[in-house]
């Protein structure tokens, strides 16, 4: 069994109850990035024992490779309905280290799309690093920098498929959103890019910032065709303050 598919069984059995899956995570080595759960195995093992029984629901929808890493994007119902992206390290076969980010799910949108549909078929194998490097490049000045007028050199001109729920399709639906939170005062920055992983023709963006004046993590997903970004996903989620941490590890 390959990491991508490791982790896909590891997260099934968050639903399942199926015990063997966890076999997958190092039992002496499990650093974990989601603040709301202690550090190490025994942590992950205490928040499931908090879940109501067959309360969860667990629909890994993609899960990419790159290097020691595997991301996945899942649709949950963990403590509630949760789209969620899930980063996991692995060393020497087994899950040393676990990033997430979880937004709850939003199902009337502004562009029709649910939060997790669109295309999921990995090509393009031979651009990861070109493509990651575009990826980078339009967060860096876009994001981080808000240079609003980079846009339409990276995001493809018609057909631009948005699954951010707040934002309709297309390049006028993404700037007629800016106007909007211009107009009504809803800021959002970029401080920091934390991580870039990608395979093939999706790139996934881990970042830091504010939105709406709230520390917050930014996780969003690229699809990238013939040289140029033609779908979104992302969820967002407050960093809660560090003397409410169940661990010291940080969110990044």
């Amino acid at each position: 069994m390959n990491n991508k598919e490791k982790v896909v069984a590891l997260l099934k059995s968050i639903e399942t109850g199926d015990a063997a899956p966890v076999g997958y995570i190092n039992p002496n080595k499990y650093i974990q990035h989601n603040l709301a759960v202690a550090d190490g195995l025994a942590g992950f093992g205490a928040l499931l024992q908090q879940l109501p029984p067959n309360s969860a629901k667990v629909n890994t929808v993609r899960a990419f490779e790159d290097g020691e890493f595997v991301f996945a994007h899942t649709e949950y119902n963990f403590f509630g309905p949760k789209i969620g992206f899930d980063i996991f390290r692995f060393e020497d076969g087994k899950i040393v280290e676990h990033w997430d980010n979880l937004q709850q799910t939003v199902t009337q949108t502004a562009n029709g799309h649910t939060m997790i549909d669109g295309a999921t078929a990995v090509k393009d194998l031979d651009k990861t690093e070109t493509n990651k490097k575009l990826v980078t490049s339009f967060v860096e000045k876009f994001l981080v920098n808000g240079d609003v007028s980079v846009v339409p050199e990276y995001i493809i001109a018609k057909g631009y498929v948005q699954h951010n729920p707040h934002i309709a399709d297309g390049l006028e639906g993404l700037q007629a959103a800016l106007k909007y939170f211009a107009e009504k005062g809803i800021g959002f920055k970029y401080d920091k890019i934390h991580k870039v992983l990608g395979q093939g023709n999706y790139v996934l963006v881990v970042s830091e910032g504010n939105m709406a004046d709230v520390h917050s993590s930014f996780y969003d997903l690229f699809r990238v065709e013939e040289g140029k970004i033609a779908e979104h996903w992302d969820t967002i989620e407050a960093i809660p303050a560090k003397a409410d941490w169940k661990n010291a590890n940080g969110k990044f």
